[in-house]
C-alpha cells in the first residue's frame, strides 16, 4: 500500500459524514502518478482540487484531518493539500481517471486522479527538479508518446492563454515543454505559436 493509498484510508475511517452520498475528490500531482502506476517516490503533499464537489466545509475538514503537520501526516509522511484549478496549467477538458479499487474501499470518499498526461502538463509551470523526475519517469515508462504530449499541451495553451496571469509565463512554459522534447523525447523541439499579446507588458 501506498503512503498516499494509506493516508486516505485513515482520513476515511475518522470523516465525519454530512450526508450519505459519498464525496468524490479529484487527486493531482505526484500523488496521482503514484495512485495509477508503480512509480514511487518522496512526496510530502498530496493535492486535492478545490471545485465543486469539494466545498468549503470539505476543504476544511480534510486539511484538519490530513493537512500539514496534522497525527495523520506525520503518521505518513504525506499531507493533504486543497488547491484552487484555476493556478493549473490544464487541457480545457481535463481527464480524470476513477480509481475504483481505492474507491471501493472507501466508505466516505469516490477517489478521481488527473490522468497521467494531464498531471504531466501541469507539472510545466512549476518544472522544479521533482517535477523533471516526475515527466521523465512517465515518458521513461512509456505512459505518454510524444504525438499525446504535443496535442495535449496545445490544448493546454489554449486555456490558460486566456488568463491574464497564465498568459504572462506561457514562454517559459514553453521553452520547458521544448527541453522535455529534446532532453527525454529526444525529438527536435516544435515550434508553437502562442498568441500575439503573451508577454506584453
Amino acid at each position: 500500500m501506498t503512503p498516499p493509498e494509506a493516508l486516505l484510508l485513515d482520513i476515511d475511517r475518522i470523516w465525519k459524514s454530512q450526508e450519505g452520498a459519498k464525496v468524490t475528490i479529484r487527486i493531482f500531482g505526484s500523488m496521482a502518478l503514484m495512485l495509477q502506476t508503480d512509480y514511487e517516490r518522496g512526496t510530502k503533499d498530496g493535492d486535492i482540487l478545490y471545485a465543486p464537489p469539494v466545498d468549503e466545509a470539505v476543504k476544511d475538514q480534510l486539511l484538519a484531518l490530513g493537512g500539514r503537520d496534522t497525527a495523520l501526516a506525520k503518521r505518513h509522511r504525506v499531507y493533504i493539500d486543497v488547491v484552487a484549478n484555476g493556478i493549473l496549467m490544464l487541457p480545457a477538458r481535463p481527464e480524470f481517471v476513477s480509481l475504483r479499487d481505492l474507491s471501493a474501499r472507501l466508505v466516505n470518499f469516490e477517489v478521481e486522479a488527473l490522468s497521467i498526461l494531464d498531471v504531466v502538463i501541469t507539472k510545466l509551470k512549476p518544472f522544479r527538479g521533482t517535477d523533471i523526475a516526475d515527466i521523465e519517469a512517465m515518458i521513461e515508462r512509456g505512459h505518454i508518446s510524444h504525438d499525446q504530449f504535443l496535442a495535449r499541451f496545445q490544448s493546454a495553451i489554449d486555456r490558460f492563454a486566456d488568463s491574464a496571469t497564465g498568459a504572462a509565463k506561457l514562454s517559459k512554459i514553453v521553452e520547458n515543454f521544448n527541453q522535455v522534447e529534446r532532453d527525454y523525447f529526444g525529438v527536435k523541439e516544435t515550434e508553437i505559436e502562442l498568441p500575439p499579446w503573451v508577454d506584453e507588458g
